[in-house]
């Protein structure tokens, strides 16, 4: 689908549509991005699309949002979604973010770069080595909120939509079976 059926389905009338996909669980630094918002509004018009089951309390999200005048500019899935309708979600997003705390990898920085979106990780576990630094997305300390919001401003500011498109197919090889094949054949030969 293309993205703006993908928007009209998920009824999305914002200029910037941000994502954040997956679990919601603590490590993954949700927080974080919520606090972000508000600068965010302030200076964009922007809507964050949280997408995936709750795996703890949701109440405190709820609260925050709340507390930070944000309530029009988030929306919650809490559920389940399959693989079917995991195209609509990424098609109709500009951004996708993933504020995480601490992790070794994440299978939504792939998908990201498979549907050419870029994405803002944190500095944790493996986040970094998935995202080129200004061709696919930013990268930004963990546990700071001003920072987050500081990169989704320069992406949305800057134009850098349109500055990254060109990366994505060179990123996507990097991760190609056909890659992973020749790593481990010269790993074998070295060996």
């Amino acid at each position: 689908i293309n993205k703006d059926s993908a928007r009209e389905q998920l009824k999305i009338r914002n200029a910037n549509l941000l994502l954040f996909f997956g679990y919601i669980r603590h490590y993954k630094g949700l927080e974080y991005l919520l606090r972000a918002m508000p600068r965010i509004v302030e200076r964009s018009d922007s809507h964050l699309m949280v997408v995936g089951e709750f795996y703890e309390d949701k109440e405190p999200y709820l609260n925050l949002v709340s507390s930070l005048g944000i309530s029009d500019s988030v929306t919650f899935v809490d559920r389940y979604v399959s693989n079917a309708e995991v195209e609509k979600f990424f098609t109709a997003s500009d951004l996708v973010v993933l504020p995480y705390i601490s992790a070794t990898q994440s299978g939504i920085a792939q998908i990201a770069l498979a549907f050419d979106r870029p994405v803002i990780v944190t500095a944790v576990g493996g986040l970094p080595e998935v995202v080129a630094e200004g061709k696919t997305g930013f990268i930004v300390p963990p546990k700071d909120s001003e920072e987050v919001a500081s990169a989704v401003l320069k992406y949305i500011e800057g134009g850098w939509g349109s500055k990254m498109a060109p990366y994505f197919n060179e990123q996507k090889k990097r991760f190609s079976w056909s890659s992973m094949a020749d790593v481990i054949e010269e790993l074998y030969r070295r060996i």
